[in-house]
């Protein structure tokens, strides 16, 4: 399930990366580029929820000194 969840995020990424690259071309009418900045934004949300779920398993996983479990902040 998790290898799903990293395919939803990198098709997320590649999607919202098309979007970008679209709206910079300047060649969508002014109603496709709102639409594509709406379908933007919520790219965004779920991007960003993939990464906040990331972050909690890291913080999960840390170990501490003596090699023993325990849930730390991740510092990036």
């Amino acid at each position: 399930m998790p290898k799903q969840k990293i395919l939803d995020f990198e098709a997320a990424l590649r999607r919202l990366e098309e979007i970008v690259a679209s709206l910079e071309g300047e060649n969508e009418s002014l109603e496709k580029s709102l639409t594509l900045f709406e379908e933007g934004v919520k790219l965004t949300e779920t991007l960003r929820s993939h990464l906040d779920t990331a972050e909690q398993r890291i913080q999960v996983l840390m170990k501490d000194a003596d090699g023993k479990m325990s849930a730390k902040d991740f510092e990036g």
